[in-house]
């Protein structure tokens, strides 16, 4: 028997597959992936989202219909985004980690790899003697030559191996402070907000187009209200979340809390980098005296300002 199971923090698994058995043409058909850590296959970015259904279900018809037994389990209980942060940053510090032990490894087989040519570099004669033709050291000679050209050529890859790995690793442990940056968690935070309203103007009913064009959507009803709400509340979650962050953000000096309370016409205010005059301070952005004309930008860019005094 094979079981297909979802949950939000394990994502999509399949358990009862072995080596042979068929299972994995199968699964690699359906975009199924491999995981050494886990032991099993899954569904790639499944963990914290709602089953993919129409994915799980192809799956399991194509593994009945190559002869295997397959049931399905499948619970969308969402988890408190609290936790499924906590979650992220652990993991992020254990790849990050995994990466940077990676990187010392391959450090070291590159110092090994250098030594091992210098060592044979040694063997050659001095000051690039060239090979006697028919003297009894030539074969040794070339033999030489050749051990300290291909011991040059596994230095040089090991080079490669080694600057490709301290790439991962210093992207891997700056993944969880890019995610933090306060300028990305004020864009989610309205990206949140935006999906929030349009989640509760398709369960309560809406009007699209103007005029003759005018088109009105009727509130939802049955399980995809349901759908809805939960959706609904799974936001404010998150929202409620990622409020904290910013605020906490903003009470340390992190993020900046500038707006029409403390913004107006007139003043000057710093976006990467670079002063703008202040030319209307809107609700969600401030418009700015650009190079070729009026330019808008989101509060959360605003690095500094000046009042019009002191501008």
């Amino acid at each position: 028997m094979l079981t297909i199971t979802h949950t939000h923090e394990a994502g999509t698994l399949i358990d009862g597959t072995a080596r042979g058995d068929g299972t994995a043409d199968v699964l690699k058909a359906q975009r199924w992936r491999w995981s050494r850590n886990l032991g099993a296959w899954y569904i790639p970015r499944s963990r914290d989202q709602h089953a993919k259904t129409r994915q799980i279900d192809a799956t399991a018809a194509a593994l009945r219909a190559a002869g295997h037994d397959v049931e399905v389990t499948i619970d969308n209980t969402a988890r408190p985004t609290a936790d499924v942060e906590a979650d992220k940053i652990a993991r992020q510090a254990d790849r990050a980690g995994a990466l940077a032990a990676k990187a010392e490894r391959r450090r070291e087989e590159e110092t090994a790899a250098w030594a091992r040519h210098h060592s044979d570099v040694e063997r050659l004669p001095p000051e690039g003697e060239p090979v006697k033709i028919g003297h009894h050291s030539e074969g040794r000679h070339r033999r030489d030559i050749s051990r300290a050209w291909n011991s040059l050529g596994r230095s040089v890859e090991a080079g490669r191996a080694t600057e490709e790995a301290e790439r991962r690793a210093t992207e891997a442990a700056a993944t969880t402070a890019a995610r933090y940056n306060p300028v990305t968690v004020a864009n989610r935070i309205d990206k949140l907000e935006a999906d929030r309203r349009k989640f509760e103007r398709r369960r309560d009913g809406y009007t699209s187009g103007h005029g003759v064009y005018a088109m009105t959507h009727a509130p939802a009803t049955g399980a995809g209200r349901e759908q809805l709400e939960e959706l609904i509340a799974e936001t404010d979650d998150a929202l409620t979340y990622w409020r904290g962050v910013r605020a906490d953000q903003q009470a340390n000096g992190t993020a900046t809390n500038y707006g029409p309370h403390n913004v107006a016409k007139g003043d000057a205010v710093q976006v990467r980098g670079t002063w703008y005059r202040v030319l209307r301070a809107n609700p969600k952005s401030v418009t700015v005296e650009g190079y070729f004309g009026p330019d808008r930008t989101p509060w959360q860019e605003v690095a500094d300002h000046r009042p019009a005094k002191a501008a």
